[in-house]
């Protein structure tokens, strides 16, 4: 056999070794149409597995502390209710309604107040303004805390108890107050109205 013959053979050879290797590699013709290897399919959830919460979702507020029962009723009544949210808009009606009633805005303050406690702080603007008397100021809200809750009805109430600092003067004291907020959370009315202000024992 003459050594052309025995080269061809060879790389007969080797051109079959090499597509029997592609083949079995790269996969067969029902493979994926552009020739690459096929991928695998996903592997399916485990059953036992919880899905993951929508990134969207809102989540539920943890109630805690003695307060807990009727915060646990408003939010079941009204899922919009967070009382970290709550508490973030009391502490700015406390400085807002106490800097308007040290100022005696009347204006500001009727919207926002039940019928009693109106007149029970318009009497007190009416007397310091007949004696020339000057409304403490207050300096800053040093804590704020829900203390109660409850839900009668549509109507739901939340007590919260503030500790503050009131310049008086050339003086500064310490106040305690129990500020309970009411509202109908059968209204589309979102907002809360001061309901009764109390001293701290």
């Amino acid at each position: 056999m003459s050594s052309s013959i025995i080269e061809l053979v060879l790389l007969a050879a080797i051109a079959a070794f090499v597509g029997w290797r592609l083949y079995t590699t790269l996969g067969s013709d029902n493979g994926a149409p552009d020739g690459r290897a096929r991928s695998e399919a996903p592997s399916p959830r485990p059953v036992n597995e919880t899905p993951r919460r929508p990134a969207d979702s809102p989540l539920r507020p943890a109630f805690t502390g003695p307060a807990a029962a009727g915060l646990e009723a408003i939010h079941a009544a009204d899922p919009s209710f967070d009382p970290n949210e709550f508490i973030q808009g009391a502490r700015g009606a406390y400085e807002m309604l106490a800097g308007a009633f040290a100022r005696g805005d009347r204006d500001t303050l009727k919207p926002w107040l039940d019928t009693d406690v109106y007149e029970a702080w318009d009497g007190a603007i009416s007397e310091r303004e007949k004696t020339g008397a000057e409304a403490p100021q207050l300096l800053r809200i040093r804590h704020s805390e829900i203390e109660e809750a409850r839900l009668d009805g549509d109507i739901a109430r939340v007590t919260v108890r503030f500790e503050a600092e009131l310049g008086d003067g050339d003086l500064t004291r310490k106040s305690e107050e129990y500020w309970t907020f009411m509202r109908n959370i059968s209204s589309d009315d979102p907002n809360w109205l001061l309901d009764d202000v109390d001293i701290a024992g």
